[in-house]
């Protein structure tokens, strides 16, 4: 079956955050349930990156923020993030994942042909301080999503 693109600039990115999203549930399905909860690295202050658990927590709760400033950004209805998510095995992790692909993709599916001018138009203002365009910011969310597959690559190196 060939594989079917979304629509324009935007849903090149969400074809692509989908794509660095799944390469993630790949490599949590090779995750036995006890590494995934196991505290791995133990120098770390960041209660974000102790375990695969933690960070899949992380990984999902900045999934579901991403998509809510682009949806507060056009005025749209958003849900509020939670601070945990039923990430306890990796399965559950790869459901919570699989929520929010489709939370971003509800949220973009009536944006795939948005112009590049209304794109760098809307300026999103992020808690972290940071500012970005939405092409920006689902770059970012891509390659957030990366990083956190490599990281966790590198803790099951030594767990």
């Amino acid at each position: 079956m060939p594989k079917t693109y979304r629509e324009g600039s935007i849903g090149a990115l969400m074809d692509e955050y989908e794509r660095a999203a799944k390469d993630l549930q790949k490599l949590l399905r090779t995750i036995d349930d006890e590494t995934y909860t196991r505290i791995l690295d133990t120098k770390t202050k960041d209660k974000d990156c102790r375990s695969i658990e933690n960070i899949m927590n992380h990984v999902v709760r900045a999934g579901y923020g991403y998509s809510n400033y682009i949806r507060k950004q056009f005025g749209e209805a958003f849900i509020e993030r939670k601070m945990t998510y039923a990430v306890g095995t990796p399965k559950l992790a790869i459901a919570e994942l699989n929520k929010v692909l489709k939370y971003t993709e509800e949220n973009l599916s009536n944006k795939w042909k948005i112009s590049w001018r209304k794109i760098q138009s809307n300026i999103i203002h992020t808690t972290w301080g940071q500012d970005f365009d939405m092409d920006q910011l689902l770059e970012h969310a891509i390659v957030h999503i990366l990083r956190h597959r490599r990281q966790i690559e590198k803790l099951l190196l030594n767990a």
